[in-house]
């Protein structure tokens, strides 16, 4: 199960590598792997989820604590405006901080509580949900 997770994560990496191809600004590179590793994990999940890969318990409550501290990263990352034309953060971000800030904390509040509590393949669609929820709310007022 933990060779699923391994492997799984090695693709999500190269595939990651290239869609940032481009990028000139180092920050906006920076802010990009903390969102593509927030994304790999969250594909992780969904992959047990959806029944194409194994379930493992372990590997889901470490994804969750690797969304939480990544999360946690989130407005640091965004504290210099940084524009990329690759970049999708839409300019809000900055004008918008606080609530951009809260709800990065909400992902992380909220990964932060459900990891380790991920015990059965029925705990998946609810860990998707209420973690997808928080990433959603940020994606759909500061993403192009």
């Amino acid at each position: 199960m933990k060779k699923t997770a391994l492997a799984l994560s090695m693709i999500a990496l190269g595939t990651a590598a290239l869609a940032h191809s481009g990028v000139t600004n180092k920050d906006v590179m920076a802010r990009m792997m903390v969102m593509s590793t927030i994304s790999d994990q969250m594909k992780l999940i969904g992959s047990m989820a959806k029944g194409e890969a194994d379930f493992d318990a372990e590997a889901v409550n470490s994804a969750l604590i690797e969304i939480a501290a990544q999360s946690a990263q989130i407005p640091s990352m965004f504290e210099t405006k940084a524009l990329d034309p690759k970049s999708e953060a839409l300019p809000s971000i900055w004008t918008e901080f606080d609530s951009f800030t809260q709800r990065a904390r909400e992902t992380e509040a909220v990964a932060e509580r459900l990891a380790g509590t991920v015990t059965g393949p029925d705990d998946l669609g609810p860990v998707l949900h209420q973690v997808g929820e928080t990433c959603k709310s940020c994606h759909s007022t500061f993403r192009k």
